[in-house]
């Protein structure tokens, strides 16, 4: 009832009365049962962190739709691995990609880099990113990542080779090759860059 009430004066604070307030009601248009669970389950285990007064209050003050978590979905292609969903709603059943490190930023969408590589299967030497020019003194790849053929007939030919590169100030970025650098079919043989890594 504490954690109620105070989200309750938090939003009347923002409430305009006009010429006064007489009467104030709370109606719960949903209510679902509360179910007894006991604190802990044993006198070794540490009890798990209850963030939902954290979520309400966050909830009350920018917005439900701001609150999210990320998920993972079930794709090889990276900008659609993830999901936004509540932060309280059970996990969807899908784990991350553990066979390729995933940078820890990915970019809202590629973005063009000039690179100087050796085609079709070595990483660039030296790449431009937003008017700097970097160059690579470790790389790993390439990851070979394919369309989804079986959802879009575009996506059939699609191919992207992507690398860990390591440039000499030892920031790490994760650049791809759109096509297989032999069949244009495949791609516009370009550089891009995907990911910063963490």
């Amino acid at each position: 009832m504490k954690r109620l009430t105070r989200m309750l004066c938090d939003k009347i604070e923002t409430v305009d009365p006009g010429f006064g307030i007489e009467i104030m009601s709370l109606a719960a248009s949903v209510a679902e049962p509360l179910e007894a669970k006991q604190a802990i389950s044993s006198l070794t285990e540490e009890p798990e962190a209850d963030v939902s007064g954290l979520i309400d209050t966050l909830a009350n003050r920018v917005g439900e739709s701001r609150i999210y978590r990320f998920a993972a979905v079930a794709s090889d292609v990276p900008e659609r691995c993830i999901m936004r969903i509540a932060p309280l709603a059970p996990n969807t059943g899908e784990a991350w990609p553990d066979h390729w490190l995933r940078p820890s930023r990915l970019l809202p969408s590629p973005e063009p880099i000039d690179a100087i590589a050796l085609l079709p299967d070595y990483p660039p030497v030296s790449f431009t990113w937003r008017g700097s020019r970097r160059r690579v003194i470790r790389a790993d790849g390439p990851e070979r990542v394919f369309g989804e053929w079986w959802k879009r007939d575009a996506e059939l030919a699609t191919v992207r080779y992507y690398f860990q590169v390591e440039d000499e100030a030892g920031e790490r970025y994760w650049i791809y090759r759109a096509g297989d650098g032999e069949d244009a079919a495949t791609g516009s043989h370009r550089w891009f860059l995907h990911g910063v890594f963490g």
